[in-house]
C-alpha cells in the first residue's frame, strides 16, 4: 500500500496527446478571431454592437460554464463529457464557419463557447486519473499547460496563414477534423472516471455560477474598452453579489458543486493565485505586443505571429524544466524562480522601442515564455495533486475559470494604464483638424486610420508621435507586470516553502487505499 505508484505506459502517453488537442484548439480559438474581424466585417457587415458580441460572447459563455461543467463531468463521467463536448464543438465550429449573417454567427459563437467549457475541465482531470506517478503526472501536466499557453501564441500564426490562403470561415472550420480525431481515438485511449458517490447535480448552483461570472467578465471587458464607470461598477457589483449567493449556497449543500474546502489547502489557494497573476501579466502585456508588431513595426499578421514563437517554444521548455526541477526542489521556490525569470522578460520588454531592434523583443518574449511555462505547469499540477480524485474536475474548472478571469483583468487593468499613457504622451501636430485629433487621441489604430487621409508632413508627424506614445504605454505596462510578478514570487516562496507535492500525493494515495 505504501509502495511506488504505478507507471503510465504507452497508451496513457498516446491518450495525453489526444487530450492536448482540444486544449490547443480552445486556446487558439480565443485569439484567432481578432485577425478574422476585418474579413468577416466586410462579408457580413455587422454593426459595432454585433461585432463586439461576435468577439466577446465566446469568452463569456466559456468562463461562465467552466465550474458547472467541471462538476457535471465528475458526476456523469469525464470522458463522456469530453466526447459530448467534442461533438458539440465541431458542430458549432462548422455552423460559425458558414454563418450567413451576423446574428447567426453570434448564436454559433455562444454555443461554441458553451461547448468549449465542456472540453477544458475533463482534460486536466483525466490526467490526474491516468498518471499516478508524481513525476510522470508533472510531465503530463507540463505538456498540457504548454499547449494551453502555446495555443494563444499560435493563434495569430495559424489565423494569419489561413486568412491569407482561404476565407474567414476557415479559422472556425479547422476545428472540425481535430474534433473528429478526438471522437475516434478518445474511446480507445482515454479511461472513464466518475465520482462513485456523486450526489445530485444542483441546477440552481449552475445558474448562479453562470449569472455571477457573466456580469464580472462583461464589466472587466467594458473597463478595458473604456466603458462608462457606472456601467462597469454596476456589472461588477452584480457579479460579486451573485458570487456571494453562490458561495453561501455551496456551504449549505450536502453535495456542493464547488468544494470550498479546497481553498483551505495552502497549496491549492496559492497555486491558483500564482497562475492567475501570471496569466494576468502575460495577456495584459501581449495585448500591447501584438499591436506593437503590426502597428508600430508594420508587420503582417503572419510575420507578427512568427516573432512571438520564442514565447511559445520557451513555454514548452519552461514547463518541462519546471517539472524536472521540482523532483529535486520544493514547488514553492521553483514556482517563484519561474516568476523571476518571467519578471526579467517583462523588464526586457520595457526597454523595447522601434530603434532597439528585434533582439531585445525576442529575448524578452523568450524569458517571459519560459518563466510563465514553469509557473503554469507547476501551479496546475499542485491544483490537481491536492484535490481528491472525485473532485479533480471541479478543481480543474476553478483553475481554468481563474485563468480566464486573470486574462480579462490583465487586458482591462494593464490596457487601461497603457491607454492612459498613450493619451497623455501623444503630441498632436499643429494644423491637424479637431475631428482627426480626437480620433487619433483615442487609440493608435485611430491615429493610423486618420493618417491615411492627411497630407504627408502631417501624417508623418502624427504617426511618429502616436507610435512613440503607444510604445511608452507598453513599456509602463511591462514594468507594472514585472513588479507584480516580483512580489508574487516573494509571496509564493514564503507561503509554499515547506510544501512537498510528492509527500502530499503519497499521503492522498494511502488515504484512498
Amino acid at each position: 500500500m505504501n509502495g511506488p505508484s504505478p507507471k503510465a505506459g504507452g497508451r496513457e502517453w498516446l491518450g495525453l496527446a489526444v487530450l492536448v488537442l482540444p486544449v490547443l484548439l480552445v486556446s487558439i480559438t480565443v485569439t484567432v478571431l481578432y485577425f478574422a474581424v476585418p474579413f468577416l466585417s466586410a462579408d457580413l457587415r455587422p454593426s459595432g454592437t454585433e461585432l463586439l458580441w461576435i468577439v466577446d460572447i465566446y469568452a463569456f459563455l466559456l468562463a461562465g460554464l467552466l465550474i458547472p461543467m467541471g462538476s457535471l463531468g465528475d458526476r456523469i463521467g469525464r470522458r463522456k463529457l469530453l466526447l459530448w463536448g467534442a461533438a458539440a464543438f465541431g458542430l458549432t465550429s462548422a455552423a460559425a464557419a458558414y454563418a450567413p449573417s451576423a446574428e447567426l454567427l453570434i448564436a454559433a459563437r455562444a454555443l461554441q463557447g458553451a461547448a468549449a467549457a465542456t472540453l477544458m475541465p475533463p482534460t486536466l482531470a483525466l490526467i490526474r486519473n491516468m498518471f499516478h506517478d508524481p513525476g510522470q503526472r508533472r510531465t503530463a501536466v507540463a505538456l498540457w499547460a504548454a499547449s494551453f499557453a502555446g495555443g494563444s501564441v499560435l493563434g495569430p500564426i495559424v489565423g494569419g496563414w489561413l486568412l491569407e490562403q482561404l476565407w474567414w470561415g476557415s479559422v472556425f472550420l479547422m476545428n472540425v477534423p481535430i474534433m473528429v480525431l478526438l471522437l475516434v481515438l478518445g474511446p480507445f485511449l482515454l479511461p472513464e472516471y466518475r465520482d462513485p458517490r456523486p450526489g445530485r447535480f444542483d441546477l440552481w448552483s449552475a445558474l448562479l455560477s453562470l449569472a455571477a461570472v457573466l456580469p464580472l467578465v462583461y464589466g472587466i471587458k467594458q473597463l478595458a474598452g473604456g466603458g462608462a464607470v457606472l456601467e462597469v461598477a454596476v456589472a461588477v457589483a452584480a457579479g460579486l453579489v451573485l458570487a456571494l449567493v453562490f458561495v453561501r449556497r455551496q456551504r449549505a449543500l450536502d453535495s456542493p458543486m464547488l468544494d470550498l474546502g479546497l481553498f483551505r489547502d495552502r497549496g491549492f489557494g496559492v497555486s491558483l493565485l500564482a497562475d492567475t497573476l501570471a496569466i494576468f501579466a502575460l495577456v495584459g502585456v501581449f495585448y500591447f505586443v501584438s499591436q506593437y508588431l503590426q502597428m508600430v513595426l508594420g508587420l503582417r499578421p503572419f510575420m507578427a505571429g512568427v516573432l512571438t514563437l520564442p514565447a511559445a517554444g520557451m513555454a514548452l521548455v519552461g514547463a518541462l524544466v519546471g517539472a524536472a526541477l521540482v523532483s529535486k526542489f520544493r514547488p514553492g521556490p521553483t514556482i517563484a524562480a519561474g516568476m523571476l525569470v518571467a519578471c526579467a522578460g517583462f523588464v526586457a520588454l520595457s526597454q523595447v522601442a522601434p530603434g532597439t531592434g528585434q533582439a531585445v523583443l525576442i529575448t524578452g518574449l523568450a524569458l517571459l515564455g519560459g518563466g510563465i511555462g514553469v509557473v503554469q505547469a507547476l501551479a496546475s499540477d499542485l491544483v490537481v495533486a491536492v484535490a481528491p480524485p472525485e473532485r479533480a474536475g471541479s478543481a480543474s474548472a476553478v483553475l481554468e475559470a481563474a485563468t480566464e478571469m486573470g486574462g480579462a483583468l490583465g487586458v482591462a487593468v494593464l490596457g487601461s494604464m497603457g491607454l492612459a499613457v498613450y493619451r497623455s504622451a501623444l503630441v498632436i501636430p499643429e494644423g491637424l483638424p479637431p475631428e482627426a485629433a480626437q480620433i487619433a487621441g483615442e487609440t493608435l489604430g485611430g491615429a493610423l486610420g486618420v493618417a491615411v487621409e492627411l497630407p504627408e508632413h502631417l501624417a508623418s508627424a502624427l504617426l511618429d508621435s502616436a507610435r512613440a506614445a503607444f510604445t511608452d504605454g507598453m513599456q509602463l505596462s511591462a514594468l507594472v507586470a514585472a513588479a507584480m510578478l516580483g512580489l508574487s514570487a516573494l509571496l509564493t516562496a514564503v507561503t509554499l516553502r515547506r510544501l512537498d507535492t510528492d509527500a502530499a500525493s503519497a499521503a492522498r494515495a494511502r488515504s484512498e487505499a
